[in-house]
């Protein structure tokens, strides 16, 4: 009899131990998915109507009309501000950070409660510096703003790096502008390496292109002081140093790769030395009017955008000084894909661009352990035959009716 009991004893604790084990089900108490949202920053094509961050329900499991429902709409003050970049990844706090480029201003959209996102506060300049960019979360949950420019009586100047608390509190900021610089510099966006205690920010002038763009600047994390200004080298090509981009942090915490919008892909060197440098280890083929975008790190794969393409390329950086194609998403021949992120579970990918994609969101499925992509045919129209989800021809919750235009795209957690 005991050992009778002892046998079933083992068999429920080999069973807790296997449902501990277990992945964690996507699925909420009563077997429902739970829901996965996507969160679109979006002008407007009318511009007489305010522009607006859409939510759209994006829950992987559910097999219903649900996948690709428009949730609700959230319009912002103004019009014409030219919704640009938020965040790349929801942050822990879902106070997302968007910018409106055109009128200079920060959104901070709380959407907590994705059936009911608010404005949780907005900002434009910030200690002098105007024209926010890119937001990047610290270690200590605040936001590292790039911004462009400063206004000064001699005329424009650099910008710089400012920390902004999550309630858009400024809490400390520092300057790009040193005696020499070419008054054209602009700061674009940035990789924040807290393991060298260390930033990298880019250069390219978002009103247009300069020299200046060619460079990177070189950042202590700790107390945001500038440390360098360094100039990229061009490859056998040439130009592939121009209009420097994205610098991304690979898996290991302490390895950057920079790209630019002329298609070259950096890898830094010595970045915490006296002597930091990059040299060009990749490169893609430019299209006339267009320009590679963003990038993902997804473990030991780099995704990116490659207009001549028309395409999402996968590459292998294993071995970062030797980047290797591995897949390729080829969009239709007028598509012009932009901006890319990736889901949490980095399970899929959303992609938002220009031209025939400019009121078009594509979504992408990525395998982790090959680095293929391939296209989601289940988020679109289902009377369409051109992949997508479309901003067209759709009652904005808001109000209006007018084509939307997205941009930045976010997954929620």
């Amino acid at each position: 009899m005991r050992s009778r009991r002892a046998s079933v004893a083992l068999v429920i604790l080999a069973v807790t131990v296997s449902l501990a084990a277990a992945p964690r089900s996507s699925r909420a108490q009563g077997g429902e998915p739970r829901r996965d949202y996507l969160y679109l920053w979006t002008a407007s094509a009318d511009t007489t109507r305010p522009d607006f961050l859409a939510v759209v329900d994006v829950t992987d499991e559910d097999t219903s009309r649900m996948y690709g429902r428009l949730v609700t709409t959230l319009a912002v003050p103004g019009l014409r501000n030219m919704p640009h970049h938020t965040e790349h990844e929801m942050p822990a706090d879902s106070q997302l950070f968007a910018n409106g480029f055109g009128s200079g201003r920060t959104w901070i959209f709380d959407v907590r409660n994705p059936e009911a996102p608010r404005i949780a506060g907005e900002f434009a300049g910030v200690e002098g510096y105007t024209h926010p960019h890119s937001f990047l979360r610290l270690p200590n949950g605040n936001v590292l703003a790039t911004f462009q420019m400063r206004h000064e009586a001699t005329g424009v100047r650099p910008g710089g790096l400012v920390e902004i608390a999550p309630d858009g509190r400024a809490v400390r900021a520092s300057s790009a502008d040193t005696p020499g610089l070419d008054p054209a510099t602009r700061v674009y966006s940035a990789g924040v390496v807290p393991a060298l205690d260390r930033i990298v920010t880019t250069t390219t002038d978002m009103t247009g292109a300069s020299d200046a763009s060619r460079q990177l600047q070189i950042w202590r994390l700790s107390d945001l002081s500038l440390l360098h200004t360094i100039v990229l080298p061009d490859g056998a090509a040439g130009g592939e140093s121009k209009l420097t981009a994205e610098p991304r942090v690979l898996a290991d915490g302490r390895t950057v790769l920079v790209s630019t919008f002329s298609c070259g892909l950096y890898l830094m060197e010595g970045l915490d030395s006296d002597t930091p440098s990059a040299r060009l280890v990749a490169s893609f083929p430019r299209k006339a009017r267009t320009n590679c975008a963003i990038p993902v790190i997804a473990g030991n794969y780099y995704l990116v955008t490659v207009p001549a393409w028309s395409a999402v390329v996968s590459l292998d950086i294993s071995d970062p000084a030797a980047p290797r194609e591995v897949s390729r998403l080829t969009l239709g021949p007028d598509d012009v894909p932009h901006w890319i992120a990736i889901a949490p579970d980095r399970g899929r990918v959303v992609v938002t661009g220009y031209r025939a994609m400019q009121h078009r969101v594509v979504m992408a499925r990525f395998d982790a352990a090959t680095g293929a992509l391939t296209l989601d045919d289940r988020f679109g129209d289902p009377d369409s035959a051109t992949p997508g989800w479309t901003m067209t021809g759709r009652t904005w919750p808001h109000g209006g009716s007018g084509p939307g235009i997205p941009h930045g795209a976010v997954f929620s957690r």
